[in-house]
């Protein structure tokens, strides 16, 4: 099995994980097109640098035209008076908007190792932005509506948006606020929907069946807000690694950001020390600063799986917890069934369906089942019972095991196809074309859509036995 091993011994931010993306084959013009479709304003800069011996990619996003300072830089230049506005951002995003406070904007101030930032209550992105912006906010709704627009794969889509919400569930979590509450400044806004959609894209064109991860060094010290100074981790970033092994090591800088922490929530299917693998190969994403003696990156190793025959048998699937709603409805017609199915998945759930039930009083009904992250159970529990006729929902959790899966693209005489494939111990166990490129390429070019996916099969079988 094809996996990515994530060393995060000085910790981890978006522009790292970019930058490690790059430096282990992902090509670079696949995150500037990404940036592209998005169509905000910003674009991506790339370069090698050397962090304490070592050689590394760095990855800035240049959001509207500004690039990030270092945390002293930015606190120097607000105290001498130099700055020409009176509310600026330093890499500001996230608030959370409620009665109580209607634009009382908090902004944590990060020192990401060598990435300096400040945030609120969303994003981390390791860096410190210093902007002269209009006052404006991106809620998580639009957002989605960004990402979901942007031409690129529904799958990494659908990545990306679960990392902001990640991202956003955190932040509402320490904040005792909803998650549709959570706003991004503009600017940050724009800074973090690059980060977290090129690592979404960039992920996917990796090609691995798993990702994991070490313990994550977290830093030490202090961040500085808005309401005072908060230990390393920041509150969202310790959220958001509730379940995931992490220390605090010698250098006393934020090394793991809140987008940093929301990537490997996500991502991240296990962590654990070093695996047994054969490397293929190593990529280095660089932060900003360079510690003496201890190199500020973020190392990536791809490599194919080594099994055990000495150990105990493991499983040929991974196993998550995941909770289950139900709700039966006998009063509503077929056309909002339908809408509410095509909600409930557009809302993150992991699969819904239908099912004919007979109810009481010999009433023809529906029962309808959502599969969902545990995360996920309250937003998807309201939404049910805002948009379907539904007095009660009953939830439980449940295991399930799933397969690895990742995908490869195939080119057909109309156009680009991809294939996902599900993997049981290290082979292919299923593959079939993605419906939705098929469908997009049948409805453009005007031809049956079973013959682009039979096409599209054929050209994949052989490939794989060419």
């Amino acid at each position: 099995m094809r996996i990515a091993y994530l060393e995060c011994f000085s910790g981890i931010s978006g522009d790292m994980f970019l930058g490690a993306l790059i430096d282990a084959g992902v090509a670079p013009e696949i995150l500037m097109k990404t940036v592209e479709a998005l169509g905000v304003d910003a674009r991506v800069e790339i370069s090698r640098v050397d962090r304490s011996g070592i050689s590394a990619t760095k990855v800035d996003v240049i959001a509207a035209g500004e690039k990030e300072l270092p945390r002293e830089e930015f606190w120097a230049k607000q105290q001498s008076g130099q700055q020409s506005h009176a509310h600026e951002h330093s890499h500001d995003h996230g608030d959370s908007h409620n009665h109580e406070h209607s634009h009382a904007h908090e902004s944590h101030a990060h020192s990401h190792g060598d990435h300096s930032h400040s945030h609120s209550h969303g994003h981390d992105h390791g860096h410190e932005h210093s902007y002269s912006h209009s006052h404006t906010h991106r809620g998580l709704k639009e957002i989605r509506e960004i990402i979901l627009n942007a031409r690129i794969s529904p799958a990494a889509q659908q990545k990306a948006i679960q990392i902001f919400e990640a991202l956003g569930a955190a932040e509402a979590k320490v904040h005792n606020s909803e998650i549709e509450e959570i706003h991004f400044h503009e600017v940050g806004a724009i800074d973090a929907i690059v980060d977290i959609t090129c690592a979404a894209v960039g992920s996917e064109a990796l090609g691995v069946d798993e990702f994991v991860c070490s313990p994550l060094n977290v830093g030490g010290g202090t961040v500085v807000c808005a309401h005072g100074a908060f230990p390393i981790p920041a509150p969202a970033t310790l959220e958001l690694l509730k379940h995931a092994p992490i220390y605090s090591g010698e250098i006393q800088k934020e090394l793991v950001t809140p987008t940093g922490a929301a990537i490997a929530s996500v991502l991240v299917s296990r962590f654990a020390h070093f695996p047994a693998m054969k490397p293929h190969k190593t990529g280095y994403g660089a932060g900003s600063r360079d510690f003496k003696g201890h190199p500020n990156v973020l190392r990536l190793t791809i490599g194919e799986t080594v099994e055990d025959h000495a150990s105990e048998a493991k499983p040929a699937y991974s196993s998550e917890e995941i909770a289950i709603l139900e709700a039966n409805v006998d009063d509503m017609t077929p056309q909002v069934f339908g809408y509410v199915i095509d909600r409930v998945l557009a809302e993150g759930a992991l699969d819904v369906f239908g099912t004919a039930v007979q109810m009481k009083k010999n009433r023809p009904g529906m029962l309808l089942t959502v599969l969902c992250r545990s995360e996920d159970r309250q937003k998807l529990t309201k939404l049910i019972f805002v948009e379907t006729t539904t007095l009660g929902v009953r939830m439980r959790q449940e295991s399930r095991a799933v397969l690895a899966r990742r995908h490869v693209e195939v080119a057909t005489r109309w156009g680009k196809v991809r294939i996902k494939l599900a993997n049981l111990n290290g082979s292919i166990s299923n593959y079939a074309p993605e419906y939705e490129d098929c469908r997009r390429i049948a409805e453009e070019n005007r031809v049956p859509l079973k013959l682009v996916m039979q096409e599209a099969i054929k050209i994949y079988l052989e490939e794989k036995n060419g």
